[in-house]
């Protein structure tokens, strides 16, 4: 079934129902994410109680959370639109000390005018669509870009698609919308086989050590000026 949370996106085009299943960044070398996930969660992002409910939740690094989507993000407890957001401006600000450009190229305009490059050289065929229904949206000559383009309101007004099918050509499009990026991790919690011992002690030696790279740098940062008596 659907991410309930996906069906509440209502929005100019489903562009952003596809921009909110595919990771915040894309793009990014191999090398960039390694370096990312070295930093951990970096110095001052968030508070160090949202720190530990990113960790609970499975996203352990600036890396994972760079290849995560804003969806799966915004589904942790006390996380939401506005501190999905705030870990993106985060991790744009530590790439673009190392990356020439970067401001410009993960703008959410330059993002979503790649994934629709993406779209652009496909038929509209290519998704989810009964013949008879793209004819009756007159996207017999149309690419997939043009059908991303579209709302959703606007192509459930026209009583040729159900919520159901756009469900389903949303989940196309961000399939066929992504980079060919390192694949996106998934929570811990949800990931398949179970690690091995080795695996997993290694995991939580390197979780322990970012925790308390993390508390070094809170103890560290600059407190208020106390007033004069």
């Amino acid at each position: 079934m659907p991410d309930r949370s996906l069906r509440a996106v209502w929005s100019d085009s489903l562009m952003a129902e596809v921009g909110a299943r595919l990771p915040l960044f894309d793009d990014l070398s191999p090398d960039t994410i390694r370096r990312l996930s070295a930093e951990g969660f970096g110095r001052g992002l968030l508070t160090a109680s949202l720190r530990a409910r990113l960790r609970k939740a499975g996203f352990p690094d600036l890396g994972h959370l760079a290849q995560s989507s804003p969806v799966a993000i915004a589904a942790i407890r006390k996380f939401g639109p506005i501190r999905v957001e705030r870990v993106r401006h985060f991790i744009l600000d530590v790439l673009a000390r190392w990356l020439p450009g970067a401001r410009e190229m993960h703008t959410p305009e330059a993002t979503r005018a790649r994934r629709l490059g993406r779209l652009r050289g496909l038929p509209a065929g290519c998704l989810p669509l009964a013949v008879d229904q793209i004819a009756a949206l007159r996207f017999a000559d149309a690419s997939c870009a043009d059908i991303a383009t579209c709302s959703r309101l606007g192509l459930l007004r026209t009583g040729a698609v159900t919520s159901g099918d756009v469900d389903h050509v949303v989940a196309a499009l961000t399939r066929l919308a992504r980079a060919s990026d390192p694949v996106p991790p998934r929570p811990l919690e949800e990931a398949g086989a179970a690690p091995s011992c080795d695996a997993a002690s290694a995991a939580a030696r390197r979780a322990a050590l970012l925790a308390e790279q993390d508390r070094e740098w809170d103890e560290a940062a600059p407190t208020a000026r106390r007033p004069q008596s």
